[in-house]
Order: structure tokens, then C-alpha cells, then sequence
């Protein structure tokens, strides 16, 4: 990671210079430690642009592990993607600070983010505005479990179009497109096209995701990042991952 950017501006830097960037979510629950360090070294090896770490729900307290490890291992940006105010750690390089804008529940849409807020202030985190937008998936996720609120319809590109322009009128950095942790489903090319054809925010796209072929798709689409959890999960061989690394940069 450059030193001299922080970790937004290094992300942008290296989708510019390989087209898109991409991401591993990792979940700490899912992970043993020697997993972690062992997913860590591939992706390192492998063109992995960073990783993301979090969780709906996490049943473990190992967070600050995962992240430390996973930072330290493979040298990559790593970033919290948080499924609530708990899930926070001083050992990332910056959060993204999400707010669940396809739905209607208020803890999700500012509650948390106060709750959050001063010790994002004390780890000195770099905190990311991020516009979620959950897209229907096929799948009752635990995304939408847990924040109560309903996904966006997946025919529907007028409604994502209408909340990501709100995302950049509000001022957010980000929008992130996704289907949710086990979708059937990944988020449409005609929905991330519609959104990148009015929005001017870089989309982040996942859930779903299962091939490089369709990693490949979603960039020709219009997705500044790919993100893959799960496939990831039960295959994190450095092959896989640089399979994904090379569809994602359109190599």
C-alpha cells in the first residue's frame, strides 16, 4: 500500500491503472487462524487488490486477529465492512462507513453510525462514506434479516438509479451494489450499467458472484470493484484467486 495515499486513494489509484479493482470479503466466523494466514499469503501472491472484513452477525470475538493478520501477512489495504458499531478495530486501514440506503430503518441509516463515530475518532480510522444498496438476490439474506429492511427489486434499475444519485448528492464516496452473503442471484449488468450511466460515484458490486466470468461481466457493466466472499471461502487456493484477480482487470 502506498504510503504516500490513503487507502481510498490507493483502491482508486490501482482500478484506474488495472480497470477494476478487487476485493475478498472475509468473515471472521468462517475463517481459522490458519486460514486466515493462509488466505492472506495467496491473495498476496495472487493480485488481489485488498480485502474487506465483517459480518452480519460475528459469533466470535477474533475480529481484531483476522484484520491484524490479514494486514500484516499480505500488505494489502484492508478494510472493515461492518455489520454494526461492534464491529470496529484499530488494526484496519479504514472503514467503510455504511449507510443502508435501500432501506428504511433508521439504525442502519444513522443510528449506528453515531454510536460508531467516536471510536472510529479514537483508532484515528480512515472512515469511507459508503452508499449500501441491497439488490434482491433470490435469497433471504442476513443482511436483510438483520437490518429489517427490504432489498431493492432486481428489475427495478429506476429506483437504484434513484437512490444512488441521492448517495452523491449526500455526499457519499462510494456506492456499493449487493445481493447479500449466499445470494442466488448477482446484481444485474443492466442495473449496475443504469447506475453507473447517471451516478458518478465508483460501485462496488457483490454477492453472488461465483465465477470470474461473471466478475469479468460486471466489469464490462460498469463496476469500479468486484467483491467475492463465499466461492472464496470454500476454495482459497491462490489459483481461484488469481482467476478472479485477472477476470476483475480484464486481463
Amino acid at each position: 500500500m502506498d504510503s504516500t495515499l490513503n487507502t481510498l486513494a490507493t483502491l482508486e489509484r490501482v482500478a484506474e491503472k488495472r480497470g477494476a479493482g478487487y476485493l475478498v470479503l472475509v468473515d471472521p466466523d468462517n475463517l481459522s487462524p490458519e486460514g486466515v494466514a493462509q488466505l492472506a499469503e495467496a491473495a498476496r501472491d495472487s493480485d488481489v487488490d485488498g480485502f474487506l472484513v465483517g459480518g452480519s452477525l460475528l459469533m466470535r470475538n477474533s475480529l481484531d486477529d483476522v484484520v491484524r493478520q490479514l494486514r500484516e501477512r499480505s500488505g494489502l489495504p484492508t478494510v472493515l465492512f461492518p455489520g454494526g458499531s461492534s464491529q470496529l478495530s484499530r488494526h484496519a486501514d479504514a472503514i467503510l462507513f455504511l449507510s443502508l440506503m435501500s432501506g428504511r430503518n433508521p439504525d442502519f441509516l444513522i443510528g449506528e453510525h453515531v454510536r460508531a463515530a467516536p471510536i472510529i475518532h479514537e483508532y484515528k480510522l480512515e472512515a469511507i462514506p459508503t452508499a449500501y444498496l441491497l439488490i434482491e438476490g433470490g435469497a433471504y439474506t442476513s443482511v436483510q434479516f438483520m437490518s429489517g429492511t427490504h432489498p431493492i427489486p432486481r428489475d427495478k434499475n429506476d429506483i437504484a438509479v434513484a437512490h444512488a444519485l441521492a448517495a452523491q448528492y449526500l455526499g457519499m464516496r462510494l456506492i456499493y451494489l449487493e445481493g447479500g452473503s449466499g445470494a442466488k442471484w448477482s446484481v444485474p449488468e443492466e442495473m449496475i450499467a443504469a447506475v453507473g450511466a447517471y451516478a458518478e460515484l465508483p460501485i462496488i458490486v457483490g454477492g453472488g458472484i461465483t465465477k470470474p466470468e461473471m466478475a469479468a461481466s460486471k466489469v464490462r457493466a460498469g463496476a469500479r470493484f468486484i467483491v467475492t466472499g463465499n466461492v472464496i471461502e470454500r476454495d482459497p487456493s491462490a489459483s481461484l484467486l488469481k482467476e478472479f484477480a485477472d477476470a476483475a482487470h480484464q486481463r
